[in-house]
């Protein structure tokens, strides 16, 4: 800041003097970062700071109105007059940092005029509404928004419905989370005025919270300094190991980086490819992370080569260029132009040998690319301006409201659906801990962004919300698939849903769910349904393992009709009974039963093979017989030989016998064999021997039998 500027008599530079200019050496934040860990002295005070601001805004938007921003310096400076940081500065320099900052990655005016006055209203008498009447309703929102974010204690003892709250503020305008990673930053920078626990305990938050959510939004310029600032605060002596690395191998002569770049130069100079070639260092963090995947570095792993154009096609006639001309390495090459990653980022990934066998990685992306690669949703300006004819010619809808990027806009969706604030809490932390995100195709040729290790669980819940509860199983690649597959990066996946609208999903495909959407979706369901879903998941018997759950029925109402599902009466009044789905008994089959933990009596067939283990082991039988009822529900297995269009045969097949679909399970195809699982509700036990007849009929099915599950442990 300049001496005026800290000057309480001043109210401070006027704005409007500041001259036009359309273009100008911008401020390199990365840059400046890398400057202020490698080199010895503490950063100095930002001079004529709020110069700075307006002429790295006008760089941005040259016809930028910079009125709001002189009004907004007025009250900034005058309202925190006589207050000073830890650090001994005046407080005016943190919200001038602050703004610089967002100003450099480009923030429009809005943005900026929030940001001069975000600590205005919890650390002055300034009032919200008094920011309002002077600013209007947009800078009085965000900088409400970024209050309250400031009362959010991220910690360990974080209450989950407070950070919700926090966050479903945030996803209805996102400029109030660039405003607080900005926020975050330039604290982080001048956190060595505080006591070293309470470094750690600021910087761990950084890591585990704010930078997973600047990867989602797209800031790296912002992620990737607030890495290395925890980097050195958390893994000091590794960060100091890392430091000697990168200023080793600047002091050396021989360039590997340098060279390929001259060679790259000359090639698109001859191409006659208009292109600016640069090499883009790696930061601390990702040095660590190399050589702990490679082990002793060599001078390519220091940096990647970064060269951008002009327009898309340039893109891919650089990656020609450079696959004819120079020795690619194919493996490396990766196509985020094509199929962007979900926080907005686009490139072309590649890799090159150099002479001595070392890869140079390179990325090839346009101007505008790298703007919204560095700043993220920052770089989309003023999502309350109409957008631009080639905004809407190009929009695709998972990027068309830049306040809600695709992952904030799915985050919203998942907060209105977790059953309680525990569950959002945890399946956030879990999808934030997730750092890298494959790309599944549609066959409609539609793209869904999921996290590595994502299942055809995941793929369904995506795609088909709620409605997934019916999926019965997949096809990924074009063949059959059970919903627990892991899917790769590229695979064609094709959830198949069953006919009956109520079916429902079982508590196993918890363990196959890897996003939020699908975990809350089967939660939810779960909470809504207790007892059902394949009878509660993990039972206290092994061998009742996916048991339907029941009411033993009262010995007064022996006699009483009903319509209900078949249900067994034991000799234990008010015991809850289970169905073992070992053996999966109906009537009019004989069967027994046993006590196992917490009062439960599970029902066998006689002839199941549990029954003997267990009466080896001396287990106590309990008396059971049937009830006076005609419902049944079953569990059938089909084999059968794939063909086109069996499972809507073998569907209709049991359709007409008035069989409905309870569950279904597709398995892989084996040697050009599928066998398919269905539970399946019948009006009649009676109808049964028909059912099986039926579907055996169906052409291509060699064999139709009940469920028979074999066990080991008990």
């Amino acid at each position: 800041m300049s001496a005026e500027a800290t000057n309480p008599a001043s109210p401070g530079p006027v704005i409007n003097t500041v001259p036009r200019r359309k273009a100008r050496p911008r401020i390199d934040l990365r840059r400046l970062g890398r400057a202020a860990l490698l080199g010895p002295t503490a950063r100095d005070r930002l001079p004529d700071a709020i110069g700075h601001v307006a002429e790295a805004h006008r760089a941005h938007y040259p016809d930028a109105d910079l009125e709001p921003l002189r009004r907004a310096w007025v009250l900034a400076e005058s309202s925190h007059r006589g207050q000073m940081r830890k650090s001994g500065e005046p407080y005016i320099t943190h919200p001038l940092a602050v703004t610089l900052i967002l100003a450099e990655l480009g923030a429009e005016t809005t943005t900026l005029t929030a940001s001069l006055l975000h600590d205005t209203v919890e650390d002055t008498e300034v009032t919200l509404d008094q920011v309002g009447e002077e600013f209007g309703a947009e800078v009085r929102y965000l900088v409400d928004g970024v209050t309250k974010l400031e009362k959010v204690d991220y910690g360990a003892a974080a209450e989950p419905e407070t950070f919700r709250k926090m966050l479903v503020a945030t996803g209805s305008d996102v400029r109030v989370m660039s405003i607080k990673l900005a926020d975050r930053l330039h604290n982080m920078r001048t956190l060595g005025v505080m006591r070293p626990e309470k470094q750690a305990r600021i910087a761990k938050v950084t890591r585990d919270v704010l930078i997973p959510l600047a990867e989602r939004l797209g800031v790296q310029a912002l992620k990737t300094e607030l890495e290395d600032l925890v980097f050195a605060i958390l893994h000091p002596e590794e960060y100091d190991h890392t430091r000697e690395l990168i200023v080793d191998n600047a002091s050396r002569a021989d360039d590997p980086l340098a060279e390929v770049t001259d060679e790259v130069r000359t090639v698109l100079r001859d191409a006659d490819i208009q292109a600016e070639v640069l090499i883009r260092p790696r930061h601390f963090v990702s040095v660590h992370r190399v050589a702990r995947k490679r082990g002793r570095l060599r001078g390519a792993d220091f940096g990647r080569l970064l060269v951008l154009v002009n327009e898309d096609a340039d893109c891919y006639g650089v990656l020609g260029e450079l696959h004819t001309c120079l020795k690619p390495v194919v493996s490396e090459f990766k196509d985020f132009i094509a199929v962007p990653k979900f926080n907005l980022y686009q490139s072309l990934h590649t890799a090159v040998a150099h002479t001595d066998g070392q890869v140079v990685e390179v990325l090839i992306r346009t101007h505008q690319m790298h703007k919204v690669a560095e700043a993220g949703v920052i770089a989309l300006g003023n999502p309350y301006a109409p957008p631009s004819e080639e905004q809407q010619a190009t929009s695709d809808g998972e990027r068309a409201d830049p306040t809600r990027p695709g992952w904030l806009s799915r985050l919203l969706d998942w907060q209105e659906g977790a059953p309680d604030p525990d569950t959002f809490w945890s399946t956030l932390r879990e999808d934030l801990a997730q750092d890298r995100e494959i790309t599944v195709f549609r066959p409609d040729g539609g793209t869904l962004g999921l996290p590595e290790g994502a299942t055809c669980v995941d793929a369904a819940y995506a795609q088909y919300g709620e409605d997934a509860h019916a999926c019965i199983g997949a096809r990924v690649n074009g063949r059959l698939a059970t919903l627990s597959t892991v899917l790769r990066d590229g695979d064609t996946v094709q959830p198949l849903m069953g006919q009956d609208p109520a079916s429902e999903p079982s508590r196993e495909w918890l363990e196959h769910a890897h996003t939020p959407a699908a975990r809350i979706a089967i939660q939810r369901w779960i909470a809504a349904h207790p007892g059902s879903g394949d009878g509660g998941g993990t039972e206290a018997d092994a061998a009742d393992q996916g048991t339907q759950t029941v009411r033993s029925a009262p010995p007064a109402a022996e006699d009483t009709p009903t319509s209900s599902p078949a249900t067994p009466v034991v000799d234990q009044p008010g015991a809850t009974v289970r169905l073992a789905g070992c053996c999966t008994p109906v009537p009019p089959d004989e069967v027994t039963g046993f006590s196992v933990r917490g009062g439960v009596v599970t029902v066998h067939r006689v002839e199941c093979t549990a029954v003997a283990h267990m009466k080896s082991v001396g287990r106590a039988e309990v008396g059971v017989r049937w009830g006076d009822t005609t419902e049944c529900r079953v569990t059938l297995v089909a084999e059968s030989f794939g063909r086109p269009h069996l499972l809507a045969d073998l569907t209709e097949a049991m359709a007409l016998e008035g069989a409905e679909i309870v569950s279904a399970t597709v398995e892989p195809p084996s040697q050009q064999r599928v066998r398919h699982t269905y539970t399946l509700q019948l009006p009649d036990a009676a109808h049964l021997p028909a059912l099986m007849r039926a579907m055996r009929n169906v052409p291509g099915v060699y064999d139709v039998s009940r469920a028979q599950h074999h066990t080991t442990a008990f």
